[in-house]
């Protein structure tokens, strides 16, 4: 067999040993919201919807803070042993997780999942990144984000395992938790890093300028980094929020609201990333605005969703609100990294993505913290789904003013 078939083949078999990664990276997260209702009852000092926002906003700020971190660590190291690290540690805390009695313990737990996941996303995404090169970039983290959608898929049935008399909430975090440990072994001895190119004398001179200055003083990084941002805020309140809205608003269980607010909208995000990444490259083709212009399209999905699920009078129509929020989010979530590529050396894409998530999720937690102070003081929802339509729609103007440079190849694969 040629050797770059060989190389792609084995750049797909990284995105297939990753899938499971992302797959339990994300169920750890979305279980949280749909036994809110059975952990809220198994641990009285959680108090009101404020110190529930604060159990989901501690996850996301640690998260976020060491996000720059946990890229700058793969940059310079072997991403190999940073993913598999992250996912050994962060399989260990979800394990605890289903041991803790009080809400400071709960908050322990969910600080130190930020912590030890934050090391993953951005080694995953830049080695998957390197490995495939513009033709296949976007279908490939658009296959990898597919895992998240389905770990988000399956934490919404995670309502009706808190509800079981034979399992319960703790039982999920235990058994989540374990088979991460077992996993994470085999994943480490597959995979292998890249083989870099030669550096050549640009390479020198970008290395003087240094990461963080060579990043903050690119004003299409900083574009990129707000328009990461300001989405994501209404993507974190419906992923973390929406099984408890429908709950409330339409009087269901907590397993169908789980199921209601996750299935759909994780189904849609998955065809929705196979689609926007596929058009995606197919588009770079004759523009090198192809991804931005897909993403851009994906944006404009959010508005009518965002007015849906903020003025829904049933069910199914909030539930299609949610299926035309997670179309739009997938061709958003699978260009994101592909054009950081564009604007960005090889070598500080992973704290690229780091800094991107700092940002984001650290605005993630507060949106999550806000809404539940918001909806204690009887906010109605039309309003704050309104103002979150208002975000996307400034937010398609931020993404048309990146100008993007041809994509930068970085290695040559092993």
């Amino acid at each position: 067999m040629p050797p770059a078939q060989n190389a792609l083949r084995y750049a797909w078999f990284v995105v297939a040993l990753l899938f499971p990664v992302a797959l339990l990276n994300y169920l750890d997260r979305q279980m949280m919201a749909t036994m809110k209702a059975s952990m809220v009852h198994d641990i009285p000092s959680i108090a009101n919807r404020a110190d529930w926002g604060l159990v989901l906003g501690v996850f996301k700020w640690t998260y976020a803070v060491l996000s720059p971190f946990g890229g700058y660590i793969a940059d310079r190291f072997s991403k190999r042993y940073v993913i598999g690290g992250s996912l050994l540690v962060w399989s260990m805390v979800t394990w605890w997780t289903g041991h803790v009695s009080t809400f400071h313990e709960l908050m322990t737990a969910r600080a130190l999942m930020g912590i030890s996941e934050a090391f993953y996303i951005p080694a995953a995404l830049a080695l998957i990144s390197e490995y495939h090169l513009g033709p296949t970039r976007s279908r490939a983290v658009g296959v990898h984000q597919a895992g998240i959608y389905v770990g988000q898929i399956l934490g919404g049935f995670a309502g009706y395992m808190a509800d079981s008399p034979d399992h319960g909430w703790r039982w999920m975090f235990s058994t989540c938790g374990m088979i991460g440990v077992i996993y994470a072994i085999p994943l480490i001895a597959a995979m292998r890093d890249p083989v870099r190119a030669v550096p050549t004398a640009a390479d020198a001179a970008a290395a003087k300028t240094g990461v963080v200055r060579g990043l903050l003083g690119n004003r299409n990084f900083l574009l990129l980094v707000a328009y990461f941002t300001l989405p994501a805020i209404a993507g974190w309140v419906v992923r973390d929020w929406m099984p408890e809205i429908l709950r409330e608003k339409f009087s269901l269980g907590q397993g169908k609201a789980g199921v209601s607010a996750i299935l759909f909208v994780q189904i849609a995000s998955l065809i929705g990333a196979v689609i926007g990444g596929t058009l995606a490259d197919r588009w770079m083709k004759s523009t090198n605005r192809g991804r931005i212009f897909t993403s851009a399209i994906g944006m404009a999905l959010f508005l009518p969703a965002l007015f849906s699920v903020g003025n829904a009078p049933t069910l199914t129509f909030a539930i299609v609100g949610l299926i035309v929020f997670g179309l739009g989010w997938g061709f958003f979530d699978c260009n994101n990294m592909p054009i950081l590529c564009q604007i960005a050396r090889p070598e500080w894409r992973a704290t690229g993505y780091g800094i991107m998530n700092l940002v984001s999720i650290s605005c993630g937690g507060f949106g999550d913290w806000a809404f539940g102070a918001l909806r204690d003081r009887h906010v109605p929802l039309n309003l704050i789904f309104g103002a979150f339509a208002g975000v996307a729609l400034f937010s398609i103007l931020i993404v048309l003013l990146i100008k993007p440079k041809e994509e930068l190849a970085a290695t040559a694969p092993a």
